[in-house]
């Protein structure tokens, strides 16, 4: 039989045997594709995961990667969120790092190292081959936006080394680089998104971006702008803020940055029966059913505060926050729960479940509203925030009169947002009118009638309302740049007015006294693997949570 093959091998023409031999290569090759040679996906369907990654990420190789489930976790630092539950004290309403072996709070790390991490390297370096350059400026963009907030959570963290695939430990580089290096990048992205050569389209990058910009580059540009504002405005609390003309930066980068609603980035969802396909903090997915609104939140809203808006009712309690029993607003605290909270003071949970006592569930109807619905847009940056960092920068180079504009200008474009994107299971006695909202913006309490009498806290303490429940990871930015206690230098008051962190027992044992600062790494890679560098920098300590991050140090 050998023989009878080799013959008949023989007789075929050189050209043929070239033909036969290229064919069976290439069905070979086709069938048993090199698992180590790089295979080019589409960019388009690259983008729309990486997207996802923003909030909460799904992947075949793990989940929970994103800014929503950390967030949950800085909220109770924040105070903008308890647990219901009185049988066991809020390890994070108390300020605990993460937890050993746990990836609790490394959402975040996950999302830039994981999540975006290589994709996006692919999404620029696939992008530019096929001249997509509305692709590249989008992968740029989400690189900026993952270095500040990775920083900013972390401190500490990974830059230079980040994506090297030939390395298993990592050095951790300083966190004054990360700004740099965020900032270059924000500039390069615009560079890309500018360009209109090549295979630029608008219809195609909206295949990818279909769930934030739907394709608009203009949007994406302020988008950028944003990351660059945030980048001077959260060093207001240094030294060389002033001396290097960083709040002037500030303004500028978010005056180019959103102008109106129509320009607010947004994560959106399309709903349906997949878990993957709804809100992280909607009652389908059913993960906070445990939390509640705080009691400073409440009292801040409802004109309890000692300090700042006292005696004024928010019309936006009706919008952010829940009723209870006796129709009006309470809270929890972070760390007591319900504890001291009467049974009919006992506020629903998000989804609206009316039943005091320990009911976690969402009602057979749903009722829920603003951020806790299943198919709520996610809010990343809005028009409201830059409006607020105009004011605080604007504040702080004593220009009263452009700080008072915008922090009105602030509250106002929030009131908006929630009447027209949020009005959903509103009760009609708290449905805000143009009326209403003329009226609250006239009340001197809220919106002083000289620019001078404008104060510090005034300002802080509506961006705290307005980023209620989706800017989680800005609010404790802001909070850590005031050390949560700082006084505001014209009132003598604390910025943050009546905000009292837990103290004594109540305050975790491994904080050794101290506030929490920043995350632990990720466990999963960093304290499992990266031993040596979390040793140089102290990560091994238990109270490492608590080392103030740069960005916060005078």
């Amino acid at each position: 039989m050998k023989n009878k093959i080799f013959k008949s091998v023989i007789v075929v023409g050189i050209g043929s045997i070239i033909l036969m031999i290229s064919s069976c290569n290439k069905t070979i090759d086709a069938a048993y594709q090199n698992p180590n040679a790089a295979v080019v996906e589409p960019i388009e369907s690259i983008l729309s995961g990486v997207i996802g990654s923003f909030t909460y990420f799904y992947s075949s190789a793990g989940t929970g990667f994103g800014v929503v489930a950390d967030g949950l976790d800085i909220g109770r630092y924040v105070q903008y969120y308890g647990l219901y539950s009185t049988s066991t004290l809020d390890f994070y309403g108390e300020m605990g790092g993460t937890p050993a072996a746990s990836d609790a709070t490394g959402g975040l790390w996950g999302a830039v190292y994981y999540g975006q991490g290589q994709n996006v390297n692919r999404i620029i370096e696939w992008g530019a081959q096929q001249q997509k350059w509305d692709y590249v400026g989008v992968g740029w963009a989400i690189r900026a936006w993952g270095w500040l907030e990775l920083v900013d959570a972390y401190g500490d963290a990974i830059l230079r080394q980040a994506f090297n695939t030939s390395l298993q430990q990592f050095k951790y580089d300083v966190q004054s680089e990360f700004y740099d290096s965020c900032r270059a990048i924000c500039f390069r992205s615009i560079a890309y998104l500018n360009r209109t050569d090549g295979n630029v389209s608008q219809s195609n990058l909206a295949i990818g971006d279909a769930y934030f910009y739907n394709g608009d580059r203009s949007k994406w540009i302020k988008f950028v702008y944003g990351i660059l504002a945030r980048s001077y405005q959260n060093l207001s609390s240094k030294a060389i803020y002033t001396t290097n003309g960083y709040a002037d930066s500030a303004i500028k980068y978010a005056n180019l940055s959103l102008a109106t609603n129509a320009d607010n980035a947004y994560v959106t969802v399309s709903g349906g029966l997949l878990s993957a396909t709804n809100n992280y903090l909607g009652p389908f997915r059913g993960n906070i059913g445990t939390l509640r609104q705080s009691s400073y939140i409440a009292s801040l809203m409802t004109g309890l505060n000692t300090t700042t808006f006292t005696g004024v009712t928010d019309p936006r309690v009706g919008y952010m926050l829940r009723e209870n029993l006796n129709g009006t607003y309470k809270g929890c605290s972070p760390w007591l729960a319900a504890n001291g909270l009467s049974a009919n003071d006992h506020p629903e949970n998000f989804w609206g479940n009316t039943a005091s006592g320990t009911s976690t569930a969402a009602p057979t109807v749903d009722n829920s509203r603003y951020v806790f619905q299943n198919t709520a847009p996610f809010p990343m940056m809005t028009a409201s925030e830059m409006q607020f960092i105009i004011a605080e920068a604007a504040y702080f180079k004593k220009n009263y009169t452009l700080a008072l504009s915008a922090y009105t200008n602030a509250i106002s474009l929030n009131i908006d947002m929630l009447t027209t994107t949020y009005p959903q299971n509103i009760l009609p006695a708290m449905v805000i009118t143009p009326t209403v909202k003329s009226a609250y913006l006239a009340n001197p309490a809220v919106v002083p009638t000289v620019a001078s009498s404008l104060t510090l806290s005034q300002i802080m303490m509506q961006k705290y309302i307005s980023m209620y429940g989706y800017g989680l990871h800005e609010t404790w930015v802001d909070m850590r740049k005031y050390h949560y206690t700082d006084l505001d230098p014209v009132t003598g008051k604390q910025v943050y007015g009546d905000f009292t962190p837990p103290s004594g027992i109540y305050l975790y044992s491994t904080n050794n006294g101290k506030l929490t600062y920043r995350f632990k790494p990720r466990y999963n890679s960093e304290y499992l693997y990266d031993i040596p560098e979390l040793t140089r920098i102290g990560a091994m300590a238990l109270d490492y949570n608590t080392n103030e991050c740069w960005f916060s140090q005078k």
